[in-house]
C-alpha cells in the first residue's frame, strides 16, 4: 500500500456456512487464526473492527409492520461485517484473499462506502430498474 495513495473506506460482510467436511477442530483453529490475522490488520490501520451478528433479527417494511419471523432459510447467510481502508477495490479484495476462513468455507463481500447523501435523482443501489 503506497502511503502517498488516498484510502478509502470498504464495508466487508463475511457471508456463508462452514464447510460440512471440515471438522469442529478445524474450524476452530480458522476462526483462532482469522481473529490474529484481522487484530493485526488492525493494529496496522488497514481494518476497523465491526462485529459478528445475532441470529436474532426483524424486517421492517414500509407497510410501518415490523416482523420478528419465522424467516425463510437464507442461502447466503451474512455473518457478520467489518471495515477495510484500501486504495482500491481491487486491493481490498487483495487484502482479504489471505483470510483463514475462505478455506473453511466463508467469503466475503466487499463494497464501497459511498459517503455521499442520496438524492431520489442519483442513481444509487435503491433506484428501480429501467
Amino acid at each position: 500500500m503506497n502511503s502517498e495513495t488516498p484510502l478509502h473506506d470498504y464495508l466487508v460482510i463475511s457471508r456463508g456456512h462452514w464447510d460440512k467436511d471440515k471438522s469442529k477442530e478445524q474450524i476452530d483453529t480458522a476462526i483462532t487464526e482469522f481473529y490474529d490475522w484481522l487484530n493485526r490488520h488492525i493494529e496496522a490501520g488497514r481494518m476497523r473492527p465491526g462485529s459478528r451478528l445475532s441470529t436474532d433479527r426483524a424486517t421492517v417494511s414500509k407497510a410501518g409492520v415490523t416482523t420478528d419471523g419465522p424467516f425463510g432459510e437464507a442461502k447466503e447467510v451474512v455473518g457478520g461485517y467489518w471495515f477495510v481502508s484500501a486504495a482500491s477495490l481491487s486491493e481490498a479484495a487483495d487484502l482479504l484473499s489471505h483470510s483463514p476462513t475462505l478455506p473453511c468455507g466463508l467469503h466475503y463481500e466487499v463494497r464501497p462506502l459511498d459517503p455521499e447523501l442520496c438524492t431520489a435523482s442519483d442513481i444509487t443501489n435503491e433506484t428501480p430498474p429501467a
